[in-house]
């Protein structure tokens, strides 16, 4: 899991760093948003941690912006920052932050609530009733799928696993964030399930030509790209 750390002060910056990454997290380090902008089109993170007060910008007005672009609006945000009064909570959670720390913080609290905010479905989970990612075109409201203009016929399982890839092209799902999202944090279910539903997924898009677009992350999971239709 990719975790994108907007933090001016070198210092809390290498902390929270070494702290995620200590458990097992892949993090990379900004100091301001043009560089926050830029990691994000880079390294395509799973969440954010971001200050407030940055050099070029403010955390708030970087989260302001990523909800305003379909690629990045359903990747969960954690502010951190010494900004503690409760009017800057709110501030900062209607600019679209899904959580807010103050500093100093308890290096274990920040770790539990970045992994909240992975194992929550509904962080990808746009309320869209129609969504297309290249030929694939899929309408919640009626069950249906679509390749082009051919009906293809999925199970309950397998249209919300094409759901959850759809409404995140492009963004990497590991086995466990599939399993919360799909069959719920409660399942009591190995990755083998996640693999073998996959499988199924594929073979009915192939008679299609679409089942190269569900490709498979060496090491990590899972993701939809139409680059692959």
């Amino acid at each position: 899991m990719n975790i994108l750390v907007v933090e001016d002060d070198r210092d809390i910056r290498e902390l929270v760093c070494q702290s995620l990454t200590q458990n097992d997290f892949r993090t990379t380090g900004c100091c301001d948003v043009q560089e926050a902008k830029q990691s994000l089109a880079e390294v395509n993170p799973d969440c954010l941690v971001v200050d407030w007060m940055l050099p070029d910008g403010s955390g708030v007005e970087l989260i302001r912006w990523m909800r305003r672009q379909h690629q990045y609006q359903q990747i969960p945000v954690l502010m951190l920052t010494a900004r503690s009064q409760e009017s800057d909570m709110i501030t900062g959670l209607d600019s679209g932050a899904d959580d807010y720390l103050t500093k100093p913080m308890s290096l274990r609290e920040l770790n539990a609530r970045v992994k909240a905010l992975l194992r929550r479905p509904a962080a990808y989970q746009a309320q869209q009733d129609i969504l297309q990612v290249g030929p694939l075109k899929l309408n919640s409201r009626t069950h249906e799928v679509i390749v082009g203009e051919v009906p293809v016929e999925l199970s309950k399982t397998e249209f919300k696993l094409l759901k959850l890839f759809m409404e995140n092209p492009e963004k990497v799902f590991s086995r466990e964030q599939i399993l919360d999202a799909v069959w719920g944090m409660n399942a009591y279910l190995g990755d083998r399930t996640v693999d073998v539903h996959i499988l199924r997924l594929r073979k009915l898009l192939k008679p299609h030509g679409a089942n190269g677009m569900i490709a498979t992350v060496r090491g990590i999971g899972y993701r939809i790209s139409p680059k692959n239709s």
